[in-house]
């Protein structure tokens, strides 16, 4: 079997990304009705703090099932997205989200969660790599270590005043 390489445009690869964080949002259904998986390479990797890396479909479905069973549910605010193009197969965007967590409620601008970034990489109409960087702590009870989440109050997100 020979390599294909197939040529992409930006938003192209635009299109890849936001169809896997529009699955997201409908339990890993893409618009097509197919599994999310489906967006991925065979031996793509994933990486979710706290959760590590995986790789190929078969860790991927499990993460997607680990961290997807901690949310009731979950919408990304794709009109406020912060698209970095590169020109080359990688990407990032950053954005917003909120939802309902095991734990409680959080939206971004309202509580400490909800702010993200991923990166992706594209190639061949498939994702190769998405690594997310994020807080997975969506409740705010990590209060231990992080004593200013309950302190005051505040929106650890606005300044001081």
């Amino acid at each position: 079997m020979s390599i294909s390489r197939q040529t992409m445009t930006d938003e192209q690869r635009k299109s890849v990304a936001l169809e896997y964080l529009k699955a997201l949002d409908n339990k890993g259904a893409t618009s097509t009705g197919a599994s999310v998986l489906d967006l991925f390479a065979d031996d793509a990797q994933v990486f979710f703090p706290k959760w590590g890396l995986a790789t190929g479909k078969k860790q991927i479905g499990q993460v997607l099932i680990d961290i997807g069973s901690l949310f009731e549910s979950i919408r990304h605010d794709y009109a406020n997205f912060n698209w970095i193009m590169t020109g080359t197969d990688t990407l990032a965007v950053e954005g917003t989200s909120a939802g309902v967590h095991r734990d409680g409620s959080w939206r971004a601008g309202i509580s400490h969660a909800g702010r993200w970034c991923d990166v992706f990489e594209v190639r061949d109409f498939l994702i190769q790599r998405c690594f997310v960087y994020l807080d997975p702590d969506y409740a705010g009870l990590d209060t231990k270590r992080y004593p200013w989440l309950s302190a005051d109050g505040r929106n650890p997100s606005e300044p001081m005043g």
